[in-house]
């Protein structure tokens, strides 16, 4: 594979000085690499997504974008969707002057108890990588670098900077490094990110054999190699085991270390020329080497119509029908609803971590179907689904001076200079990750007037002593991280509340000192904090709670059961939330959290019928599924996630997506389960038997729904299905009929049963095709040859399966259509 520049990069690096190439191989910032003005290199600016292209700031950035997450937008199994998705997204990153968005993540989803699942594409290998591959055609286009990520065998939350995932190398090769090596070779990404895991017991951020053996060697890998952030655990070992870039900065583990390896004859000098050259291809394809690019100033807004427009079709194309008895949806206009849940008011649109964003808005279900339906909508709140408070909604708090939604931030240093202050702020602030101002912050004062009468619970979150008050009431907390994992203070900081009674005009003042706490007293001004004090020296999320008392459960479920009794339809919107499906923690149960099983059932013996809507990214059990008449799988959605599940319950767009993640009908009930190390190791004992392979094979009881099941609003006969082996790989034609009422789309899926008992069932090719109510289509699918082959361990090589076996035409395992010998 060749680079694509015409600038001589060996020419560039070896004019310069050791010190100066290992200083460009660390970022500069928490963001970005440093320029080098004597060859031409600007600066590159990089950002985390892609739910969304949030910026140079960890928090409080940029408003932009927010994306319906990356499972939804798999779940329309189709190419020119995630090409599309790439395309905006680096439209913006454009406005704000990115070079690189650090996406897609690309691991599988091992195990459904895996928190980050929600940034990943699939459990199938084949379905992740073609995906990706276009997801980085749209973004490169225009010239926006792309980044896969987790390089590699990062499937887990729990202790992810210190375990090993323990593969074997045929499972290594034909699932977990599948995707990466389809999309390098049909999308040339400009770079990698290597993940916080060990590999076998190499950490992944040095691993020669799979960095330079295989994705720098056998796949001629042109591209840049970076660190995951803080993932770095050596100087030598990482630069000679393929890693050429290490962030963040400008502190790090190379540096002077690094060049006295060199010194020291422990390391070549042309190891270091190579990771920069490599870095410095990037920064030509990107526009920051040479003559500097120019960006674009007439991009969409964030909140304009066409954006609008866009988010709304991509998460629809996604939502996903399970079940529909007797053609429950779509919903008839005129039908009076009963709207109901948690998720129906406060909708979860993005999961947690590194993946959150700062969006313009976000349409909850309740604001998108009362906007379709108006009077016809009765919206009633669910059960509590939370254990943790969560940071003060705009709207609930407004700013005391301004009086619009949100929070007075202030925040100061150590002498009581004020370092920044904000109106109308998010109730949450990041520090000491991303700051740059001349002092550190030594104290975060937050100020609101919080818009409710009645009990409110109130608090704050994040390390330190605090000093909270709100009307006649002074509270004090002392926060401390418990020291469970790395990035704690940022991911998943210790909250504290008190419930207090409240006027409609009260105003909660809450001052942070962002030490380790000592002090008890209340604080009557700012002023009287002690200036001389040791400034807390690490990084943490800050923020203030303020949100209803919450209520008995049984007093909200008969509320729920009421409304329900009176309408001809009720909606139940069900779910998780951040604190399930985030980054740095793993779930440890698929069931919903809360009395939300309870609640449904409760609605559905008192409703004439019943919608559930799972605003979830990742599977959930649903007990209560043969008492409802349809489910509706809503993924999260992003900013109009409200208005695209209105449309698809009301079928104005059709909700057209098919699963992505097999989900289990019993807890543990899976190939694959556990994501907590046992000394120190994940085993991946199922091998290539992960999702629906494991199933099919009989090494897990029957799913509740296998990958790829969806049933959109059309309805579907095959015939005609043939196969011909004349190719290099074997090609299905079949003939669909939409038997259906509505037009629609159906997603032919082709499935290899091998002949051998060793080798899983799987997905070799699927296509798409839109048919008009009562017509017919004949489809093409073209098996992928890379599905064709096993990995022989034992001469260390590719071979073709036997021959033998099946053909499966099917629209998810669970719904096979036709089977075809082979052999």
């Amino acid at each position: 594979m060749t680079t694509q520049t015409d600038i001589d990069t060996t020419a560039l690096v070896r004019s310069l000085d050791l010190e100066t190439k290992v200083r460009l191989l660390t970022g500069a910032t928490s963001f970005t690499l440093a320029p080098e003005e004597s060859i031409g290199l600007g600066e590159l600016r990089l950002s985390d997504g892609p739910t969304g292209v949030r910026g140079l700031k960890f928090s409080g950035g940029r408003t932009v974008a927010l994306f319906p997450n990356a499972t939804l937008l798999a779940s329309a199994w189709d190419e020119e969707t995630t090409t599309e998705v790439g395309r905006l997204l680096a439209e913006e990153a454009l406005a704000q002057e990115i070079h690189v968005v650090l996406g897609p993540t690309i691991n599988l989803h091992r195990s459904v108890l895996g928190g980050r699942l929600f940034e990943a594409y699939s459990e199938d290998p084949l379905l992740t990588g073609k995906l990706a591959a276009a997801y980085v055609r749209g973004l490169q286009s225009l010239a926006v670098g792309a980044c896969l990520k987790h390089l590699v065998a990062n499937e887990s939350e729990t202790n992810r900077n210190s375990m090993s995932s323990v593969v074997d190398e045929k499972t290594l090769r034909e699932l977990y490094l599948l995707p990466f090596e389809i999309a390098t070779a049909e999308s040339d990404p400009w770079s990698m990110m290597a993940a916080y895991n060990d590999v076998n017991g190499v950490a992944a951020t040095e691993h020669d054999h799979v960095i330079n053996e295989v994705v720098k060697g056998e796949w001629d890998y042109s591209g840049l190699i970076m660190s995951d952030w803080f993932a770095t655990k050596t100087a030598a070992p990482a630069a000679a085991g393929g890693l050429d870039l290490v962030m963040p900065g400008p502190a790090g583990p190379w540096g002077e270390t690094l060049v006295a390896a060199v010194r020291a004859g422990e390391l070549d000098e042309s190891v270091i020329d190579d990771h920069l050259r490599r870095l410095l291809v990037l920064a030509d394809r990107v526009g920051a080497l040479g003559e500097l690019r120019e960006f674009p100033a007439d991009l969409p807004a964030p909140d304009s119509a066409v954006r609008r427009e866009q988010l709304t079709r991509l998460a629809a194309a996604g939502i996903t029908v399970l079940t529909n008895a007797q053609e429950t949806l779509p919903l008839s206009r005129g039908t009076s609803v009963a709207l109901i849940g948690r998720h129906a008011l406060e909708t979860i649109d993005m999961g947690g971590g590194s993946a959150q964003v700062n969006p313009p808005y976000q349409v909850s279900v309740a604001e998108g179907l009362t906007a379709l339906l108006g009077d016809d909508v009765e919206v009633v709140d669910g059960v509590e689904v939370r254990t943790r408070p969560v940071p003060a909604r705009p709207g609930f708090v407004l700013d005391p001076d301004t009086g619009r939604p949100g929070v007075h931030l202030t925040l100061l240093a150590a002498d009581g200079t004020v370092l920044d202050e904000q109106h109308d702020a998010p109730a949450t602030v990041v520090v000491g990750f991303d700051d740059d101002f001349d002092q550190p912050v030594a104290r975060v004062r937050f100020r609101a007037r919080v818009a409710a009468e009645g009990p409110v619970e109130v608090g704050v979150i994040g390390p330190g002593t605090w000093d909270l008050r709100i009307g006649d009431s002074s509270l004090s907390y002392d926060l401390r991280t418990s020291g469970a994992g790395f990035g704690e203070e940022l991911l998943a900081p210790p909250v504290e509340t008190s419930t207090v009674d409240v006027t409609g005009d009260d105003i909660v003042d809450g001052v942070a000192m962002l030490r380790p706490p000592t002090r008890t007293e209340v604080v009557e001004d700012v002023s009287e904090l002690d200036a001389e004090a040791e400034p807390f020296g690490g990084v943490g999320l800050f923020g203030l709670v303020a949100r209803p008392a919450p209520r008995a459960h049984d007093e909200t479920i008969a509320a729920a059961v009421e409304a329900a009794s009176r309408a001809e339809v009720a909606v139940v919107v069900v779910g998780l939330t951040e604190e399930q499906e985030t980054e740095s923690v793993d779930k440890s149960t698929i069931r919903l959290p809360g009395q939300q099983d309870a609640l449904v059932s409760a609605v559905a013996a008192a409703a004439r019928k019943t919608v559930v809507v799972v605003n979830a990214a990742t599977p959930v059990l649903m007990p209560w599924l043969d008492e409802v008449d349809a489910v509706l799988w809503a993924g999260l959605p992003g900013q109009e996630g409200g208005h695209a599940v209105a449309a698809t319950l009301l079928g104005d767009l059709e909700p057209t997506g098919r699963l992505v993640t097999t989900f289990p009908a019993e807890e543990g009930a899976a190939p694959a389960w556990s994501v907590t190390p046992v000394d120190g190791k994940v085993e991946y004992t199922e091998g290539t038997f992960i999702g629906y392979r494991g199933h099919w094979a009989g090494q897990a009881p029957e799913p509740a729904f296998w990958l790829g099941h969806g049933l959109g609003y059309g309805t579907w006969e095959y015939t005609d299905a043939t196969v011909s082996l004349a190719g290099p790989s074997p090609v299905v034609s079949v003939t669909v009929a939409n038997t259906g009422g509505r037009d629609s789309r159906e997603v032919v899926q082709v499935y290899l049963e091998p002949a051998e008992a060793d080798e899983p069932v799987r997905l070799v090719g699927w296509a798409a095709v839109e048919v008009p109510a009562g017509g017919s289509a004949s489809v093409r699918v073209t098996t992928d040859p890379r599905l064709w082959r096993a990995w022989d361990t034992a001469s260390a090589q590719w071979s073709r399966i036997a021959d033998g076996g099946r053909l499966l035409v099917a629209r998810g395992l669970g719904d096979v259509r036709a089977s075809l010998p082979l052999g």
